[in-house]
Parts: structure tokens; C-alpha cells; sequence
């Protein structure tokens, strides 16, 4: 049954933009720690190098549990689960801010871990069901921006927050965001039972064909390049570039910022041009990422080389996740946990690399090093698209 028949329009976008507004604070939250690292680190008395593995563990968490508790999940009435999800994610975030012990903190960002795994296997599929009769592209887009708008508000926000009052508070603000959020979803959202959820008998179908599972490949291998160097980019500019913390507050900001940018830029190009935009943004992102040290001398080489890599990184997710629903429009829930699960593991992979190669050669090597796997993604993606250009460029039924 189609909800958006019987509502208002009006209706329908609040509920999306509700949907987009939780998108935002889950996504902030899982990066934000990107920000805070060097304040953690002191008031545990560790190095940063050591507070990084956080990241991973966080990363790897959502990666591991995101099909098994879609899998658990998938027969259970969303709204509920909306709300099940929730509860969760405020108490974690309760326990973050209370955090007595680094391994306390690790714990309650596993308590976060477990809602984002659900939150992200059945958002996507809920936003298409909630948008306005023929909105769906609209609907997807929107969300997209409230994940964008987590690495250009949400972590330098967290950051500056933590950077006045302690990264403590950062936690507990982001709580309370979620709170007011959840009162707005039991407010707007109608039941939804679950549809299309597909099952574990989608998952042979899905990889068996070759170029999802391609896909898969690229991302965990462009994703684990990019956080390489970007989990440890707050340390890396103020201990190997020697800027101060409001340069790296700055920093952030523009990375972030420039996914913007590269939203609009797919909005525009991405129907048509979708693999040729990816690829583009791959080449960028090896570009920005072999560049990081030498620009490291300069504060203005540091904005440019952020805002190219902001661009080229958003445009990078989006054009994956497009290809993604349109590669498996019969089981849209399934193949989305899977793709979280991958860019997850990605980033597990990444901010791991980072925390070793910080550890036992120099941080200042990470970009370096990052731009290794993602000259290899670059291959890939010429190889790919030029292998199946036509299923990679059909849209999902819109």
C-alpha cells in the first residue's frame, strides 16, 4: 500500500524531511569522534593514534550487524522499529557523556553502532515509501543532504562544541537532538508495515550478479583510500602542518561544505553521466590525496585541496548508492544493508590504516598511503563501467 496517496503533500515532505533530520544527527555522530580525537585523547590521557581505534571499532559495528539485524528486523512494523531504534541511540549517547573510562566510551559507541546498522538498512526504502506520488529521486536527495550536511554542519558543529565545553557535551547535545527528533517521528509517521524488505533468500540473487558485487568491491576499496587520511586529518594539521585547532575547525568545515557542492553537481550530471562522474571523482580524490603532504605547507593549498576532495569524496557515495538501488530494484532494503555494511567496513579498513601508519611510521605519511588503494579504484572503475555501461546507467523506476 502506497502511504503517500492518502496524505497531504505538506505531510508527506515533513515526514521525509524528519527522515532527512535523523539522517543527519546518525550520521553526525559517526564522525564527529573525527573531530574531537585530540580532546578524547587528552582527557583519557592517551594519544590519538590509540583514541583513532574507536573509529574502527564503531565502523566494523555497523559493517558486521547491519544485514544480520536487517535480517532480524525485516518483518517488524517500521515505525516501531523507528522507535526501538531510537530509544537505543539516546541511551548510548546518555552513557557517552557519562563515559568514566575510554572502554565505557567504546561501549556506548557500540550501543550507537547497533541502532545506525538498522537506521541505515531501512531509511532509503522508507523515504521512497513516505515521498509525495512521484517524488521518490526528490526524496532520496534530500536524505542525501542531511547525510551531507553531517560532515558540513554536524561534525564542525560537534567540534566547536567540543573545543568550548568538552566533547562530553558534544555527545550529550547530540542526544538531545535525537530525543527531539524522535517525539517529531511518533508525531508525523503513519504505521508502515514492512515491505520489500527482501530476505537472506535475496542474497544469492544479488551476488549473483557481477556488477552489484563489482560496485561492492569499489566501495569498500575508495572508501578505505579516503579515510586514511581524512579520519586523522584533525591531528594530522595540527601536529604535522603545525596549524592551530580553529585552522582544523575551519578545515572541516570546507570538506564538508564542498559535499554540497558535489550534491548539486551529481544532481545535475549524475542521471546521465553517472559513471563518468564517478570515475572523474576517483581521479580527484587520488590527486587530493598523494598532494595532502606537500600541500601541508600552506594554509591556502590546505582550503583548495579540502574543497576538491569534499567535492570528488560526496559525488564518490552518491553515484555508488545510485548505482546500488538501480542494480537491485527487487530487493532494495537488502542490497542497501549491504552497501552500508561495505562503505562501513571501508571506513573501519581506512581509519585503521590511518591509526597504523600513524603509529608505526609517520602521520604524515597518510595521504601517501591513502592514495595507494584509490589509484587501485581508479582501475577498477574504468574497468567496470566500461565492462557494463548499460545496467550501471539504468535508473530505478522512478
Amino acid at each position: 500500500m502506497n502511504t503517500s496517496m492518502t496524505v497531504s503533500r505538506r505531510v508527506a515532505w515533513l515526514r521525509v524531511l524528519t527522515l532527512a533530520i535523523a539522517a543527519f544527527i546518525f550520521n553526525t555522530t559517526e564522525f564527529v569522534p573525527v573531530g574531537l580525537l585530540s580532546d578524547i585523547a587528552e582527557s583519557f590521557s592517551m594519544s590519538t593514534a590509540q583514541v583513532g581505534i574507536m573509529l574502527t571499532i564503531y565502523a566494523w559495528v555497523v559493517g558486521l550487524m547491519s544485514l544480520p539485524f536487517m535480517l532480524l528486523t525485516s518483518q517488524m512494523e517500521r515505525k516501531k522499529l523507528l522507535i526501538g531504534i531510537f530509544l537505543l541511540f539516546i541511551a548510548s549517547h546518555a552513557l557517552s557523556f557519562l563515559a568514566w573510562n575510554f572502554t565505557v566510551l567504546v561501549i556506548s559507541r557500540i550501543g550507537v553502532a547497533f541502532s545506525h546498522a538498522v537506521f541505515w538498512s531501512i531509511t532509503a526504502s522508507l523515504a521512497i515509501r513516505l515521498a509525495p506520488a512521484g517524488k521518490r529521486a526528490q526524496a532520496l536527495s534530500l536524505l542525501a543532504t542531511g547525510t551531507a550536511l553531517a560532515m558540513v554542519l554536524g561534525l564542525p558543529l560537534g567540534r566547536v562544541i567540543g573545543q568550548y565545553f568538552s566533547w562530553r557535551t558534544t555527545f550529550f547535545a547530540i542526544g538531545v537532538g535525537a530525543l527531539v527528533t524522535l517525539v517529531c517521528l511518533m508525531q508525523l509517521l503513519p504505521r508502515m508495515p514492512s515491505e520489500h524488505s527482501g530476505s537472506l533468500k535475496s542474497l544469492p540473487v544479488l551476488f549473483r550478479r557481477p556488477a552489484l558485487v563489482s560496485i561492492y568491491v569499489l566501495t569498500v576499496v575508495v572508501v578505505t583510500a579516503h579515510y586514511t587520511a581524512y579520519s586523522y586529518i584533525e591531528p594530522f594539521v595540527q601536529t604535522v602542518a603545525g596549524f592551530s585547532a580553529n585552522f582544523a575547525t575551519v578545515l572541516l568545515l570546507i570538506l564538508g561544505g564542498a559535499g554540497i557542492i558535489g550534491s548539486i553537481i551529481f544532481s545535475k550530471l549524475g542521471n546521465q553521466h553517472a559513471s563518468g562522474l564517478v570515475s572523474c571523482a576517483i581521479g580527484v580524490l587520488v590527486c587530493c590525496l598523494a598532494l595532502l603532504m606537500p600541500a601541508s605547507a600552506s594554509a591556502n593549498a590546505l582550503i583548495i585541496l579540502s574543497l576538491f576532495w569534499g567535492i570528488a569524496f560526496m559525488i564518490i557515495g552518491l553515484g555508488m548508492q545510485v548505482k546500488v538501488l538501480s542494480l537491485a530494484p527487487d530487493a532494495t532494503d537488502v542490497a542497501m544493508s549491504l552497501f552500508s555494511g561495505i562503505f562501513n567496513i571501508g571506513i573501519g579498513a581506512g581509519a585503521l590504516l590511518g591509526n597504523q601508519i600513524s603509529l608505526h611510521l609517520s602521520m604524515s605519511a597518510i595521504g601517501y598511503l591513502g592514495a595507494l588503494p584509490a589509484v587501485a579504484a581508479l582501475v577498477w572503475s574504468v574497468v567496470i563501467f566500461r565492462r557494463w555501461p548499460q545496467s550501471l546507467e539504468r535508473q530505478p523506476s522512478h
